[in-house]
């Protein structure tokens, strides 16, 4: 083999674009509102059973911990709305430029961290 041959740059050298990183956190936010899913299923169940286990679910999500989730759910749900309005507008075939594919990354960072704010205020 050649000793001389270029290697492959490993994390600490390679930086992943703006639009790469959207891209995982919109697959990493799909992952954890199915997972999100599963806890509202509970919920939903524990209201069905009746009163001492809906009493055991309040309990349970009285914790912050659990208010932390909540609000990462949350986020997950604007995320992956804000990401998928970008998706439509690329099925028009807009906004492939590389700046504007930058700019419209970061303009979906702010919308969904403004949205979830925004309920966080109202709420």
């Amino acid at each position: 083999m050649s000793a001389n041959r270029p290697l492959s740059p490993h994390l600490q050298v390679y930086r992943l674009p703006l639009t790469g990183l959207v891209s995982i956190t919109h697959r990493m936010t799909g992952v954890f509102l199915s997972m999100g899913l599963v806890l509202f299923v509970y919920v939903l169940f524990a209201i069905a059973v009746g009163e001492g286990a809906y009493g055991a679910m309040q309990a349970f999500m009285s914790y912050w911990l659990f208010k932390l989730v909540y609000w990462g759910f949350i986020y997950a749900l604007f995320f992956h709305l804000v990401h998928g309005i970008r998706h439509l507008i690329w099925d028009f075939c807009k906004t492939f430029e590389r700046m504007t594919l930058d700019k419209y990354a970061v303009y979906e960072l702010i919308a969904s961290a403004s949205l979830t704010l925004i309920t966080f205020m109202v709420s």
